[in-house]
């Protein structure tokens, strides 16, 4: 058997995080009437000693994964705000203005840029999923469908036009090829420039059993001290970096050239130091966390055949990746978790992957009125909630499984 090697370093991968077995993409939906020929893939964590990185290997291409995604950012109210939030801090850090220039990586269907747009700054979208960036065109966001990688990156900087903010928001966690995608980013940064990326950070992913996060369109997984290797490579350093909630603990790493004049803040070294201590700098810092995952998927089973055989109807809400990691993982399927409501409607009438469990809109709550609602995406466990208020009038209860089970009465 061939030993996978390390996609940032270059080093043989020996030393397993989890092994969550084989699982078939966690945003491949099913329409109903054609799911005999579903596929799965090895979905098997691995650490790198040489440069830190947690990754899995390329089990799948990129285009089977990206070219028709159904995941659409503007479904989630809090992403939006999240991202409204981000682009007023940058405008006034950064100066941004008219004679800017900003692109954003995997644009996704144009819901940040589209505030950088209502400001006047000039915007462009790099987007490989065609069916989300048709949506982010038909707002106004000019999109180009496209990986970005060097190639994209030199193309762009022939045009003239090289990138004051690059903004990458959770896509470097997405990317097979890494070293060419940041030498892109290097190549299409102004030599004052700065790139903001967004990644959940991998200290969280660990200390609270985060394993739903790991799936196939996740390649990496990021610490500070991962990423701060491969920026280093292609001629970058990262200057400063803000602890985020979003996914259940993000970084915020703002990353400039190398050679530029920008300091190095305070809370970089602080970071770093917490990872070490934490072990993520060393394969031992990751014993237990196999025996973890197993503990969470036991006890989500456990709790929702209990249900069964109290009679409980146990639906779930977000059809979320993390959630289909998580259902698979614990084999769990129609006869444990009825169905799961989602308010996207690219993914109503459809089928979760694997589990083929299958997805409705949100008016069937009321309708059924279930005694349980599993919430899938549980990083937004408070906005659902919020938004779900009126099930408490019939008696419901919400449930949460990683890191561990709780009932929200």
């Amino acid at each position: 058997m061939t030993v996978p090697q390390c996609r940032s370093c270059g080093d043989p991968l020996v030393c397993t995080v989890v092994d969550l077995g084989r699982q078939p993409l966690s945003n491949a939906y099913l329409d109903p009437g054609c799911i005999a020929d579903e596929r799965t893939y090895p979905l098997h964590a691995r650490f790198c000693e040489r440069c830190f990185l947690v990754q899995v290997e390329d089990a799948v291409p990129p285009d089977d994964i990206f070219t028709d995604y159904a995941y659409f950012s503007s479904f989630s109210d809090s992403w939006v705000a999240h991202a409204r939030q981000f682009v007023h801090a940058a405008a006034d850090r950064f100066d941004l203005g008219p004679s800017s220039f900003v692109v954003e990586i995997a644009s996704n269907d144009g819901y940040l840029l589209s505030h950088f747009a209502e400001l006047g700054v000039p915007v462009l979208g790099i987007e490989p999923a065609a069916n989300v960036a048709a949506v982010a065109i038909e707002r106004g966001v000019p999109t180009d469908v496209r990986f970005f990688g060097s190639h994209t990156a030199a193309e762009l900087v022939e045009r003239g036009r090289p990138a004051d903010l690059i903004v990458a928001n959770n896509v470097l966690a997405h990317v097979p090829d890494l070293n060419d995608f940041v030498q892109g980013l290097s190549t299409l940064l102004e030599p004052g420039g700065t790139i903001s990326i967004e990644v959940p950070h991998l200290l969280r992913l660990v200390r609270e059993t985060q394993f739903d996060t790991i799936y196939h369109e996740h390649f990496s997984y990021f610490s500070l001290l991962s990423a701060g290797e491969v920026f280093e490579r292609h001629g970058l350093r990262i200057v400063d970096v803000e602890r985020l909630r979003t996914h259940g603990g993000s970084l915020r790493m703002f990353v400039a050239h190398a050679g530029s004049d920008r300091r190095v803040t305070p809370v970089v070294g602080e970071i770093l130091e917490e990872e070490r201590s934490a072990g993520l700098d060393r394969a031992d810092g990751f014993t237990g966390f196999a025996a973890r995952v197993e503990a969470c998927r036991e006890a989500l089973v456990d709790f929702l055949v209990g249900a069964r055989r109290e009679g409980r109807r146990v639906v779930g809400y977000g059809a979320a990746a993390k959630g289909n990691t998580l259902l698979n993982y614990a084999h769990v399927g129609p006869d444990l978790l009825e169905y799961v409501i989602d308010r996207s409607p690219h993914k109503q009438g459809r089928l979760l992957p694997g589990s083929r469990v299958p997805v409705v809109d949100p008016a069937r709550l009321d309708r059924d009125q279930p005694d349980d609602i599993l919430i899938l995406p549980w990083n937004l466990r408070d906005e659902i909630v919020d938004q779900l208020a009126r099930v408490r009038e019939w008696g419901g209860r919400f449930v949460v499984a990683v890191p561990s089970i709780e009932v929200i009465e």
